[in-house]
Formats: structure tokens, sequence, C-alpha cells
């Protein structure tokens, strides 16, 4: 009994078959992953959003009106300053109640 054995140009055809499979589920994994890091950067963008607004909300509480653009700078300068006094806004948040 004889085996019947591939030619080389079968084993090849073979094997660039497999490598356009592979190719193709590469692909397929690759924007799959785009797509979850897109999904990440929503998240965590939409936290950050989520976090912020609390903040705000609370400055605004204590300052009795509402922030404009044009206090953002203002509330910097302040932050910076007590931290660079002896970091008492470090030391406020971290705290324990």
């Amino acid at each position: 009994m004889t085996r019947a054995t591939k030619t080389y140009e079968e084993r090849i055809l073979k094997m660039d078959q497999k490598e356009q499979e592979l190719s193709e589920k590469l692909r397929q994994y690759q924007a799959k992953k785009k797509q979850l890091e897109s999904a990440k950067r929503k998240d965590d963008e939409r936290n950050r959003v989520h976090r912020l607004i609390p903040i705000g909300a609370v400055v605004e509480q204590v300052l009795g009106r509402p922030i404009e653009n044009e206090d953002l700078p203002k509330l910097e300068r302040f932050l910076r300053q007590q931290e660079r006094s002896g970091s008492y806004f470090s030391r406020a948040m971290n705290q324990e109640n």
C-alpha cells in the first residue's frame, strides 16, 4: 500500500490558507481590543465627570454662588498657596473624620 502524500505545493497552499485564517482572527482580536479600549476610555471619562461634579457643587455651596470660568485660576492659586504654606489642603483632605 502506498501512502498518499501531499505535494509541496499542496502543503504550501494549506499553510497559506491557515495563515490567512489566522490573519483574519488577529484582525478580529485587534478590532475587539480597540473597542474595549474605547469603552474603557469612555467609562473612565464618565467616572471622572461623576467625581468632579460633586466637588464643584461643594465649592459652590461653600462659596455661596456659582463658580464662573474666571474663578478657576483664583481657586487654583488659593489651593496651591495653601499647599506651599504648609500642605494645609492635603492635610485637611487626608484627615480621618
